[in-house]
């Protein structure tokens, strides 16, 4: 049987957490999954180039169908949040580059995916996506498990996006 081979992302700049899902429609198994990290006190724009470069690598490595990564909201520290969204830019336009596709989910959406209860707590989440993806244990960093749990949903909404997996 054919599978689709999702990319979640949890996106960031100190940390890019990602998790390689193939999922039949039925069940998910891990191919890959870790965390991009930059280091402090690196200049911005390098950090950037660290990211672009490290996600290139993923993507030509494991060859996902689709990228699914978390959609970025302002709550109260705009100028983390600009830094966020310059390394999710770099990162979606990875994925440009290689015609994949990018699919964007909430947070909500991700709870109420992976739980089944849109305020969920995160070590609830976190425990589910172990438990759905037969892991030992929880993957860590926690950027890792949140872009398995991105995955995930993604793979949950997937029904209502035709791919070609003939």
């Amino acid at each position: 049987m054919k599978y689709l081979r999702i990319l979640g992302i949890d996106p960031g700049y100190a940390i890019v957490g990602f998790g390689v899902l193939d999922y039949d429609g039925y069940k998910f198994r891990p191919a890959a999954f870790g965390a991009i990290t930059t280091e402090a006190g690196v200049k911005f724009e390098l950090r950037l180039n660290d990211i672009y470069t490290d996600m290139c690598e993923i993507l030509d490595k494991y060859k996902p169908e689709c990228m699914a990564i978390e959609k970025l909201f302002f709550n109260t520290n705009q100028k983390t949040g600009i830094d966020v969204a310059q390394a999710r830019g770099v990162t979606v336009l990875a994925a440009a580059q290689r015609g994949i596709p990018v699919f964007e989910y909430t947070p909500l959406q991700v709870k109420q995916s992976v739980v089944g209860y849109g305020r969920a707590e995160k070590p609830q989440v976190m425990e589910m996506t172990r438990q759905i993806l037969g892991l030992a244990s929880v993957p860590k960093p926690d950027d890792t498990a949140d872009a398995l749990a991105i995955a995930i949903c993604h793979g949950h909404s997937s029904a209502s996006v035709k791919y070609n997996l003939e």
